[in-house]
């Protein structure tokens, strides 16, 4: 299995911020949309991702006058990628090595979608749930 039948059943929509905004706008769309992470984008690029984590961290150490700062001081600046055409196994391997849970998916420099560690294991229970089915099947007609 591959990004690409990932974000074929998911869908290819990224949410993204400025790196000016302010965190409490970041955390607004996070909340409104029911997700964990947003990029922050600038001109079509890849500024930096600012997940939960980041907030909590920063929340942790500063307290609540962080969230008039801007997205890009407490954004993680490092951003990893992978391509549609990469396995889930290998951005399984990345997730858990590099400890993030947010991947964007990058194809000829544009940002094509976002698939969280949830979107990987949802697919993988569709497929361990199908492969079952089929044996169901099997085993009926044998």
């Amino acid at each position: 299995m591959t990004v690409r039948t990932i974000l074929d059943a998911k869908g290819h929509q990224i949410q993204s911020v400025e790196p000016g905004a302010k965190l409490s706008a970041a955390i607004k769309i996070l909340s409104e949309r029911k997700i964990g992470a947003v990029l922050v984008m600038s001109e079509g690029r890849i500024e930096g991702i600012l997940s939960e984590r980041d907030i909590v961290r920063v929340l942790g150490e500063r307290g609540a006058a962080v969230l008039d700062e801007p997205v890009s001081a407490v954004m993680t600046c490092k951003v990893v990628s992978c391509r549609q055409a990469d396995t889930v196994a290998a951005i399984m391997e990345m997730m858990t090595l590099g400890k993030f849970r947010h991947l964007p998916v990058v194809e000829d420099g544009k940002v094509v979608g976002l698939i969280s560690i949830g979107d990987i294991v949802k697919s993988r229970v569709r497929e361990f749930e199908m492969e079952q089915e089929a044996l169901r099947e099997y085993i009926k007609t044998a």
